[in-house]
């Protein structure tokens, strides 16, 4: 091969990686593991017992457990969340331990640098410490990152308090997004353990070697060029669902009896609904969801993971009868076949970052729900930017929900929104051929990161 050389010398150089233990974070810090790992470099996960990652599906990587916590700790809640990684001295102790371990012990390779999920800020200060340059993987978008970065501001101005009479109007400092948008982020004041947590984020990687986004140019261009001065690292926006699927870093068990159930779908009919992996829905939302797909009388693969509604087990609320012969519904299902599949024409999201960009790259246009963090600016951005998808933006009632559906696989202005959708996923393609800007952004960060 052209690049066995270079490859040579790459594999005497490590890289050490630390994902955020949750889907949605684990997902691209394997992905991007992956492309590096091609490029040549060796790989040293680190992890936590809790949600750890199945080692076996990697026999390239090297793996270290820190983080001595409980695997099976209560289920995840905001406020948990907040409180576990904002008071992190005894995470940086830990980190700071092992790192010193795989300095010492990695004379034959080398180590580049630290690679951290942006959420864990504490470890700047560590890699500081020990003279290891550190990247930052932000797992949003490029413009909910200048979002985030203006918390204060927005927060200075009173947005975040503001009463629903004014949730239609606009935020000026982001003509794009409405006040309910900004709302829903979830931050009520400065003070309170998520805007700590996003402010120490956001701090720590402006001291970072550099970002990474899962992201690529031809959809945020605009978005890159707004990016703040005070943000004074290197950029890379690398589409990381083009060069490798996500599925082997699934936490869950995939349902693969879906497929003969998709082939005798008519193509571009079915309603695929995926809401995450954190994301909860009152019992009575859930029955509107459940009617509105039965109303818009399209095929639908509804994905249900057990503890998606709240104080409930799994469907245990669902109407008898349903789903019936039009649809199924499974715990979990291996998204990007699911997407790529011929019958598959309209993928209701939760509006996770990773999952638009899955979208995106497979063409499928969105219908966009939201329901914290990162999730209203995505879809807002989905709707009214790349108008590749709708936001149901007011709540889940049966007959909305049917329309909207319609609305995207049977009407004429359904018909505008899926080309859209196909001209993006050619320039997602377009974009990590050779030469492209994803291209060009990996080997850019090849090269940087072997400069270090």
């Amino acid at each position: 091969m052209e690049n066995q050389p270079e490859t040579t010398v790459r594999r005497h150089r490590r890289i050490i990686m630390f994902p955020l233990p949750f889907q949605g974070h684990i997902n691209p810090m394997f992905q991007l593991a992956n492309l590096l790992y091609s490029k040549g470099f060796s790989i040293t996960i680190l992890h936590t017992n809790f949600n750890a990652p199945k080692i076996s599906n990697y026999p390239h990587f090297t793996f270290k457990s820190i983080l001595d916590n409980d695997p099976e700790k209560r289920r995840f809640l905001l406020a948990d969340f907040a409180q576990d990684f904002i008071h992190t001295q005894d995470h940086a102790d830990a980190l700071r331990h092992e790192l010193k371990l795989l300095l010492a012990s990695e004379k034959d390779e080398p180590v580049s640098c630290l690679i951290t999920d942006a959420l864990w800020h504490f470890t700047q200060s560590v890699a500081d410490s020990l003279n290891l340059p550190r990247l930052v993987l932000r797992t949003t978008s490029v413009h909910s990152t200048i979002v985030y970065s203006s918390i204060p501001l927005l927060h200075a101005r009173g947005y975040f308090t503001l009463d629903d009479s004014h949730s239609e109007e606009q935020v000026v400092e982001f003509p794009l997004l409405k006040v309910k948008d900004v709302k829903k982020i979830g931050i009520k004041s400065t003070k309170d353990l998520y805007a700590e947590l996003i402010g120490n984020m956001v701090k720590q990687t402006k001291a970072s070697s550099g970002i990474i986004w899962n992201s690529f140019k031809e959809l945020e261009e605009t978005e890159l060029d707004r990016v703040p001065d005070d943000f004074p690292v290197p950029r890379f926006l690398i589409l990381f669902p083009k060069y490798f699927k996500a599925s082997s870093s699934s936490l869950q068990e995939q349902d693969q009896t879906i497929f003969p159930w998709l082939d005798q779908q008519p193509t571009k009919s079915v309603v695929y609904v995926s809401f995450g992996s954190l994301s909860q829905v009152e019992e009575k939302e859930f029955l509107e969801i459940a009617h509105g797909l039965v109303y818009s009388k399209q095929p639908f693969l509804w994905v249900v993971r057990m503890g998606f509604v709240k104080n409930s087990t799994w469907l245990e609320s669902l109407p008898e009868g349903f789903p019936g012969e039009r649809g199924r519904v499974v715990e979990w299902a291996p998204q990007h076949e699911v997407l790529a599949h011929e019958a598959t024409g309209v993928f209701w999201t939760h509006s996770g970052w990773n999952s638009t960009m899955e979208s995106i790259c497979e063409g499928v246009p969105m219908i966009c729900s939201s329901f914290w963090g990162d999730q209203p600016l995505d879809a807002r951005y989905m709707s009214d930017v790349s108008r590749v998808g709708v936001y149901l933006e007011n709540g889940l009632q049966r007959e909305d929900i049917a329309s909207v559906i319609r609305r995207i696989l049977v009407d004429e202005e359904g018909e505008e929104i899926r080309e859209r959708a196909q001209v993006l996923k050619q320039k997602a393609d377009e974009s990590v051929m050779k030469g492209g800007a994803s291209s060009e952004s990996v080997e850019t960060l090849v090269d940087y990161i072997s400069s270090l």
